[in-house]
């Protein structure tokens, strides 16, 4: 059993995963293997996510000094494992989708992203959600598009302006 000075220490650790993440994600691992817990946390380490397993009441505390995660609170429940991400959100949604799917385990419980909730059922919707760098490349390519275009156009004039140039000072040389 921990003493009251680890169990602080604890809350501290997890505090600062809540302050410096985007999201936290809350896992049910019941009736899980310890070979499959170990495999799991592989595919969120492969996924940069980080993934530790907390005492509820200890989460909740850490939640309650910083305020704003009360919706997560009926999901703390069972034996959970947190998953907290800073950039890549839909990240840890990729990763269980992908091991549930294969593993029928462990079962999505809610996350709580920039401060919106989803429940268990939007698993779905948050692994089909888009990376930031997936993001800004699609922004990217809708803003280069027309530049593209005006080169493209402004190429093809320039050519046939400079062909009909040649031609015409070649007709001028044969005077």
């Amino acid at each position: 059993m921990p003493t009251i000075s680890e169990k602080k220490a604890i809350v501290e650790e997890i505090t600062g995963h809540l302050n410096s993440s985007n999201a936290v994600y809350v896992t049910n691992y019941s009736r899980m293997s310890v070979s499959d817990m170990g495999l799991l946390r592989g595919k969120f380490r492969e996924g940069n996510v980080f993934f530790k397993v907390y005492k509820n009441t200890l989460v909740k505390r850490a939640m309650d000094t910083i305020g704003g995660y009360e919706k997560l609170y009926p999901s703390l429940e069972d034996q959970n494992g947190f998953a907290f991400v800073d950039e890549e959100l839909a990240a840890p949604a990729k990763v269980l989708k992908d091991y549930i799917k294969e593993h029928k385990k462990p079962q999505f419980r809610a996350a709580l992203i920039d401060g919106e909730f989803y429940g268990e059922e939007q698993l779905e919707a948050l692994a089909s959600m888009k990376s930031k760098d997936e993001i800004i490349g699609d922004i990217l390519g809708l803003l280069m598009s027309p530049i593209n275009n005006i080169i493209g156009g402004l190429q093809a004039q320039g050519g046939n302006l400079v062909g009909a140039v040649k031609t015409i000072a070649e007709k001028g040389e044969s005077n």
